[in-house]
């Protein structure tokens, strides 16, 4: 059987067909011996077919001279292939570089992100009939670039279908958001951040307009004052709500979503034959079914599943404890995945893909294997030391006697999605320095009497203009401030429009809102000694008084886990 399903005669894996080419960087497959035959011109645009004394080999990199690839999905027929031109000269290799974006379009960085190196033509039937999607409903901006940040929220469901799985979650759920992390990977692709959001935190689900299973559309109400949880599978409602509600609760829009179920654990985890994790005591889970002596393990398949499942014997022996064990589980995972013993397996490769594939399902926007595998070349770049997982700053509900939920700590919560929001990072990066914006606030500052500023409503809340037309006057002395209604626009976050001689008065009214140094916009030309400047409020606008620029460091005594260093579960 080769790797389209056809068959070829002996049972044969059909991962082991497949041959890392060290000089491209590509899984080649390999197909029967053949004898040798001169080289012919190959027709551009097409896959080429190699020679080797070990047989027969075709090369498969990526997209690269295949037909459209939703017409592709009816094709039945083995595509053409022309032999390789040559040249005379080898193609330099390409090996660091090469060999990381391997990790992310071989396999799968745990829960957070899929991509498949191994989809070209001749596997993309196969991997593509695998995938399982679903509509975001207009919750997530349906696309990523590479020119700004990426947002991707990964699901945990906790619904109990599959083999094995009548232990776990709760009898009849129709699948919580069980597990969720908020994955955010920076513009500059130098860092990432995982936030994890808890399932017993008490959040406002929004109005969600939902496609059902049927094809039809609903509104489904909203419920204000819920756990977290309920924003997926409770009355229907699909992972779009939960994004939805991400929205609401931090101010961050997904661009995609991915959802996982138990089963996800259990193959991901036996596909790369285990995932190494320290425990700093004995585990003894009555719930969970997990009993482990302290020391090193390796974990896959029910085991993997029953310690990602365990809070009773870590930490407080709540959810939270539990998170903390998840997180520090998925960065074993992801430096697994960076090995070389899984880069350079085949066999892994492919059960990678095949687990991944079969395991997650994801919105209709990347519902096809080659974006999966665009999305994961973004990711490709980012260093582990530089992926730092979190949760969202809570404490206990004070409406309840008995502690059983958790609400935002209003002191450090806003201060993180801040961050995140502003594209800063948790750990220490190299990155491009940016003296020229910075600039914009050094230098004079004019009188607060002197600011003449008319401001606009762009998306923040109803009577935001009003409001901080009021607080500028009453508690800033910006007394020529004039509130001119709604803007002719949206504007996607707050801005300040200036001319080159109001210089010293957007430092002025920037200080005393807090703006950063990327919401002030000059212009070209100067204005007249009458003339305002013009401040219009976006969605990030909060309230008055609130600064809108981003902290350049986490709140203290956050919880965080270093992807790259091995912690024990204590």
């Amino acid at each position: 059987m080769d790797a389209q399903g056809r068959g070829r005669g002996e049972a044969v894996d059909p991962a082991d067909q497949w041959v890392l080419n060290p000089d491209t960087g590509d899984y080649e497959l390999r197909l029967a011996p053949s004898a040798e035959r001169p080289p012919a011109p190959s027709a551009p645009g097409r896959s080429a077919r190699r020679r080797s004394g070990g047989g027969e080999r075709v090369t498969v990199p990526g997209q690269r001279g295949r037909p459209d690839p939703k017409s592709s999905r009816q094709s039945r027929g083995r595509p053409s292939r022309q032999p390789e031109q040559q040249t005379g000269r080898r193609r330099p290799k390409q090996k660091a570089k090469k060999k990381k974006a391997l990790v992310w379009t071989g396999g799968v960085m745990a829960f957070l992100l899929v991509a498949v190196g191994t989809g070209g033509y001749l596997v993309y039937q196969h991997f593509n009939g695998n995938i399982t999607a679903v509509s975001d409903d207009g919750a997530g901006t349906g696309g990523f670039s590479k020119d700004r940040a990426i947002n991707v929220l990964v699901i945990g469901t906790d619904k109990r279908t599959g083999a094995g799985n009548e232990g776990y979650g709760d009898a009849g759920s129709a699948g919580h958001a069980d597990t969720t992390i908020l994955l955010h990977v920076s513009k500059d692709r130098t860092n990432a951040t995982a936030l994890s959001i808890p399932r017993d935190l008490i959040a406002d689900i929004p109005d969600c307009p939902t496609t059902q299973s049927d094809g039809s559309k609903k509104v489904i109400p909203g419920t204000p004052g819920k756990r977290f949880n309920e924003s997926l599978g409770q009355y229907d409602r699909t992972p779009s709500c939960t994004m939805r509600t991400i929205t609401a609760l931090t101010g961050i829009k997904a661009d995609h979503f991915m959802v996982a179920d138990f089963n996800a654990v259990k193959t991901l985890t036996a596909a790369v034959d285990g995932v190494d994790v320290c425990l700093a005591k004995d585990i003894d889970d009555p719930d969970s079914h997990l009993k482990l002596p302290k020391g090193d393990h390796t974990l896959q398949g029910e085991e993997a599943l029953a310690f990602l499942r365990t809070r009773h014997s870590v930490g407080f022996g709540g959810d939270l404890s539990r998170i903390e064990i998840q997180q520090q589980f998925l960065g074993s995972l992801m430096r697994k995945l960076k090995s070389n013993d899984t880069l350079t397996s085949p066999t892994k490769m492919w059960k990678l893909a095949e687990a991944a594939t079969k395991a997650l399902t994801v919105d209709e926007r990347i519902d096809d294997i080659n974006q999966l595998r665009e999305l994961g070349m973004e990711l490709s770049s980012v260093e582990m030391k530089n992926i730092t997982f979190t949760t969202v700053p809570v404490v206990d509900n004070p409406a309840e006697q008995v502690k059983a939920t958790v609400v935002l700590d209003k002191a450090k919560a806003p201060q993180l999605f801040s961050m995140i929001r502003e594209d800063i990072s948790l750990t220490e990066v190299k990155k491009q320095k940016k003296a020229q914006a910075a600039a914009k606030l050094k230098g004079p500052r004019a009188a607060s009497a002197d600011v003449r500023v008319d401001v606009y409503n762009g998306g923040a809340p109803a009577g935001s203009a009003q409001e901080v037309i009021d607080w500028l006057q009453n508690s800033e002395g910006v007394l020529k401030s004039s509130n001119k209604a709604n803007a002719p626009g949206k504007v996607a976050k707050t801005q300040l429009v200036y001319a080159p001689n109001q210089a010293d008065q957007a430092r002025q009214l920037a200080d005393s809102m807090g703006l950063s140094a990327a919401a002030l916009k000059p212009s070209t030309t100067d204005a007249g000694d009458a003339d305002p400047m013009t401040l219009t409020l976006g969605p990030d606008f909060t309230e008055a008084g609130t600064p809108l620029t981003a902290p350049s460091k986490a709140p203290e005594d956050i919880q965080r886990v270093e992807a790259d260093k091995p912690v024990c579960a204590k």
